[in-house]
């Protein structure tokens, strides 16, 4: 049975089309999911992200355990509420999972994972601690909903629709969270807009997600998310990433901290990997589009498309892609397509960032 979060009456109510993602009952539109996608970049809208899983990490060695577990370094994190975006490695280099780590205080730190690895990450962190970390104790926030509001107006609706949360968040950058009463409010998304990340009592999400839409935050499904992050130069796990793929390999090096000197899960492995390959962005010039797992040919060899999808904003076709390290922003990509191979060019991710398109230059510079 399909487990539902606390927000599916509504969803139901508001006539959402409902599907399976990741043993979860979600939203994947309410109508129109390029309706959804424009909102949140021009406007506001809201998604139900509470099948995430919030996992906390507490107790004297939190730091310790999450400095071995993280390839990315939480010594960085020295402010309460700070984030810091990381994936979690194997012992091959392998992506575990993405996840987003947040500070709030020396024996207290929140990890919010995806919510088809969260078994899987739970145990992972378990078995990292057992014997290496005392006085540490991974705790699952089952208790906990998660609603993330993007856009450029994002903030200011949410001001609007939720007394008090002003005074607790106005003075927040990105990557910093805040707690707001009994909530947890950050800056963060997966959109590339602007926005709130809101980690409250389940209870309370039916009553804040109400409010939310009376203020004009319009509800967005799993589509336009997905077409959002795409956009955004965002990596999915299982798509772009994943426990075969190390992150220098995925377009996620820069998450990557060598110049520590600490130990981490993984670190032997991504010292003697050689960079064969990389992640770049594919934006298609024929008519087509670009889904996952389109071979791709370049001047440098093969490679494979890991994400694709049009891309409302841009009213063209695009696509993440695993290609030879080498291929640069600019160099020539034939995409194959039922069989046919169609004219493509190698971007930089990000395709859109704050609603505006960063791909035209590349496209008019007398480029294929």
């Amino acid at each position: 049975m399909l487990k539902q979060t606390p927000l599916n009456a509504l969803h139901r109510e508001a006539g959402a089309k409902l599907v399976e993602f990741s043993g979860w009952e979600m939203p994947v539109h309410y109508g129109s999911q390029i309706e959804e996608h424009h909102a949140v970049r021009r406007g506001a809208g809201m998604f139900d992200v509470s099948h995430m899983r919030v996992v906390e990490v507490l107790g004297p060695g939190a730091r310790d355990l999450l400095r071995y577990a993280l390839a990315n370094d939480v010594a960085k994190l020295d402010t309460p509420g700070r984030a810091l975006y990381s994936c979690m490695l194997n012992a091959q280099g392998g992506v575990v999972d993405d996840l987003i780590a947040y500070f709030l205080a020396e024996d207290a730190f929140r990890l919010v994972v995806n919510a088809g690895t969260a078994d899987k990450d739970i145990d992972w962190i378990n078995r990292l601690a057992a014997g290496r970390v005392r006085d540490v104790e991974i705790v699952p926030r089952l208790d906990l909903a998660m609603i993330a509001v993007q856009g450029p107006y994002a903030r200011e609706l949410a001001w609007h629709a939720l007394p008090g949360l002003n005074a607790a968040t106005s003075a927040l950058r990105r990557f910093q969270g805040a707690f707001f009463r009994d909530w947890f409010v950050a800056r963060t998304g997966y959109t590339g807009e602007d926005g709130f990340e809101l980690m409250l009592p389940a209870p309370l999400a039916p009553g804040a997600w109400r409010a939310l839409a009376q203020a004009n935050v319009k509800p967005c499904g799993l589509g336009a998310r997905d077409t959002l992050r795409l956009e955004a130069g965002m990596s999915l796990y299982g798509q772009d990433m994943d426990d075969t793929t190390t992150p220098l390999e995925s377009g996620l090096a820069w998450t990557v901290d060598l110049k520590a000197g600490r130990d981490f899960v993984g670190h032997a492995a991504l010292d003697a990997a050689s960079a064969g390959r990389t992640l770049l962005g594919i934006v298609l010039l024929d008519q087509g589009v670009l889904r996952s797992h389109q071979p791709l040919y370049t001047p440098l060899g093969a490679g494979m498309t890991t994400s694709g999808s049009f891309a409302p904003t841009l009213g063209r076709s695009i696509a993440l892609a695993r290609v030879p390290a080498g291929v640069k922003p600019g160099d020539a990509i034939e995409v194959e397509i039922r069989g046919k191979r169609l004219r493509a060019v190698a971007v930089r991710p990000p395709f859109v960032r704050d609603g505006k398109s960063l791909i035209e230059g590349i496209l008019t510079e007398g480029k294929p």
